[in-house]
């Protein structure tokens, strides 16, 4: 019997059909090794050396997958194909006690027949230049994170964190706030002549005067532009008509996906990712049972394999016909700074189409499915082809524009359509009479419209995403848990889909502009993303990495520790009376919430609970509210929802207020680490906030 290592259970099954007898599928369900929760666990002084330990709720797993590991003919690890998948595998082979020079890794894109039968017959090395990578953004966010935040605890308030990338997204945020709220609206004027040729009117536009481009910012001006064209005929001095084409868009990536999700179906990063993880691990498909549906949901590629895309020409061809499809199939580029570690998101096979199975999935599933199909099969499609024609007409040295174009074909809109923030000029070239140049057209009205210019719109999930991407900042894994985290700590609100920064956050970024402005930026952290690729292409020591980055970083600790600068909201003051002295008292914030300590500090040190309050230790991922620890009637402490009755949620455990990505269970939280509730999901990650 050879043994398959993979981590998440919910692929077994899938996985099962395609390896057949002989084989035996054991799911680590995530991290098995990892940094403690609870400790800093970086050795400082013997070059940024990271000390694992297995996780304590894994214990008993990783003595199942000893003794199954033992007595398999064959053991292959089988973790996801990302650098964190290799990472893990990696840990596998640690406590399996495997040589660095043995081929048990193997990996697939895609949960198929030829993908997990291909993957078989090449089992590698681990590859450890993907594993220091991985080290290195561990060992760096682990760095960032415990040094900084105890910096922000300090100068600002209890209970905060920083993190090398959430912190870069909050300051895109705030600088985005700020932009607005800086923003002074400028007046100008739209001019509009709406033209008679026979029984067609034609609606033209102010642009230009004496062919340079004009822009009019009051009535005054507007009206001394009327007074000289009143009653003139415009003079059609320039047709022109072109033909253009608009090529077909590139496959999904992981931050495609989420934009268009967020764009068009409306669904939030974690429905998104929710929905994805499951299309991609396998679906229970009526009369075919579990099936994976679509390829690995991280990657920054827009790379396809050639069966793939001979299989959607095949399909193109066959369903629409030959004129849709291109002579050549479409080879889209990949971006310089990603990772192109595997394929584009794409349908595993063009014969499962969306509405042939549309009664076995979810709503959310079957939208964001029917999305990837469509958009991988428009990005092998020809081209839509449009005429455009533009007219410019002459009146008394001002020039008025009319431009517009119509599809002659409709190409990879057929199927697809690419979101669009203001559509609506698409039809007024076949509206157009027949006309020459040298014609004279009689004015029917002139209308002017006052406008003003409009401040920057904030962020939403998908243009946050989009920044981030353009930006360098993050990698696909990581997009929709730096925004959930922002949102989670209260360092950022939503206002209907948009990101909107609250005081919170505007004084932690406003903290860390003043002292880390240096490494809390754009470009510093763009640059450090590249180093981690370096050390995969490259070959570059991870220690070097993180060395450079920490002999810059500590000595801006230093400065903000010392410092006098603070943050801190002043004490509130209250009519109680200290017992001790008859000093005031005030309320104070500490480590555990707000308490009462005497005005007199430090000749008189007296503090007191504040009973009346309930200390807030979660959120209640139902209504939002704040979660109470509570104590039954046996003395077993439980949360509780502050809103009850109106909510009757409580748990056992801390939540976080989000809901599992994987099966929307409440997310709870055990120290660093962040997991699903429910005993039969697998999802966790680690927080260092």
């Amino acid at each position: 019997m050879k043994l398959v290592i993979i981590e998440s259970p919910f692929k077994r099954e899938a996985l099962k059909k395609y390896l057949g007898e002989g084989y035996d599928v054991f799911a680590t369900k995530g991290h098995i090794r990892d940094l403690p929760a609870k400790s800093f666990a970086i050795d400082m002084r013997n070059n940024f050396e990271p000390r694992y330990e297995i996780m304590p709720d894994k214990k008993a797993l990783i003595e199942d997958l000893k003794k199954k590991a033992k007595n398999a003919d064959e053991v292959l690890i089988a973790t996801d194909p990302d650098r964190e998948g290799e990472a893990i595998s990696w840990h596998i082979a640690h406590i399996l006690e495997y040589p660095e020079d043995k081929k048990c890794r193997i990996q697939f894109n895609e949960i198929s027949k030829n993908a997990v039968h291909k993957a078989l017959e090449n089992p590698r090395k681990i590859d450890l230049k993907l594993v220091d990578a991985q080290q290195a953004r561990r060992v760096l966010d682990r760095i960032v994170g415990y040094k900084l935040s105890p910096v922000l605890c300090k100068k600002i308030a209890p209970k905060l964190s920083a993190g090398r990338v959430q912190s870069v997204a909050l300051k895109l945020l705030v600088e985005r706030e700020k932009e607005i709220e800086n923003f002074k609206p400028e007046e100008y004027w739209n001019v509009s002549a709406i033209l008679k040729k026979g029984a067609s009117e034609i609606k033209a536009l102010l642009s230009t005067f004496k062919k340079k481009k004009i822009e009019l910012h009051s009535k005054e001006e507007v009206d001394k532009v009327l007074d000289e064209i009143k009653g003139k005929d415009f003079l059609l001095k320039e047709l022109k008509k072109t033909k253009t084409k608009s090529h077909a868009p590139a496959p999904f990536t992981t931050s495609t996906m989420q934009q268009d999700a967020a764009n068009k179906l409306g669904m939030s990063l974690n429905r998104t990712t929710s929905a994805a993880q499951q299309l991609y691990e396998g679906v229970e498909i009526k009369g075919e049972g579990k099936l994976a549906l679509i390829t690995y949901i991280r990657t920054d590629s827009v790379r396809v394999s050639t069966d793939a895309q001979e299989a959607c020409r095949k399909f193109i061809k066959e369903t629409f016909g030959q004129e849709y499809l291109p002579e050549k199939p479409n080879v889209y580029k990949t971006k310089s700074s990603a990772q192109d570690a595997h394929e584009a998101i794409r349908p595993i096979s063009m014969d499962i189409k969306p509405e042939n199975i549309k009664d076995s999935l979810t709503s959310d599933n079957y939208r964001l499915y029917k999305l990837i199909y469509e958009r991988f099969l428009a990005s092998q499609m020809t081209e839509a082809e449009y005429s455009n024609c533009s007219l410019n007409f002459d009146v008394e040295g001002y020039g008025f524009k009319v431009t517009g174009k119509t599809m002659n074909f409709p190409g990879f809109t057929a199927v697809y359509k690419e979101f669009v923030e203001e559509d609506g000029k698409e039809s007024m070239a076949g509206k157009l009479p027949v006309m020459e140049e040298g014609e004279l057209l009689p004015c029917k009205e002139i209308k002017s419209e006052q406008k003003f210019t409009k401040p920057p719109a904030r962020y939403t999930d998908a243009t946050i995403v989009k920044a981030m991407e353009e930006k360098g900042i993050g990698r696909p894994a990581t997009y929709a848990a730096t925004i959930t985290v922002l949102t989670a700590r209260k360092y950022a609100e939503k206002e209907g889909k948009s990101l909107v920064p609250t005081k919170l956050g505007r004084n932690i970024s406003e903290y860390l502009d003043q002292f880390f402005s240096s490494v809390i930026n754009v470009k510093f952290t763009a640059h450090m993303e590249q180093r981690l690729d370096d050390i995969v292409e490259t070959g570059e020591d991870w220690h070097n990495v993180v060395s450079s980055f920490w002999n810059g970083f500590s000595s801006l600790l230093e400065k903000a520790d010392s410092s006098s600068v603070s943050m801190k909201a002043p004490p509130e003051e209250t009519d109680i009376v200290c017992e001790k002295c008859g000093g005031k008292m005030l309320i104070r914030e500490g480590k555990f919430g707000r308490f009462l300590a005497c005005s007199n500090f430090p000749k008189c040190r007296n503090t007191q609970a504040m009973e009346e309050e309930h200390k807030i230790v979660g959120t209640c991922p139902e209504c939002k509210g704040g979660l109470i620890a509570r104590k039954s009637k046996k003395g077993k402490l439980y949360y509780a929802c502050e809103n009850y009755p109106d909510c009757k949620f409580m748990s056992w455990d801390i939540t976080t207020g989000e809901k599992c990505p994987k099966c929307q269970s409440p997310l709870i939280r055990k120290g660093k680490v962040v997991k699903c509730s429910s005993s039969t999901c697998d999802y966790k990650e680690e927080r260092d906030n």
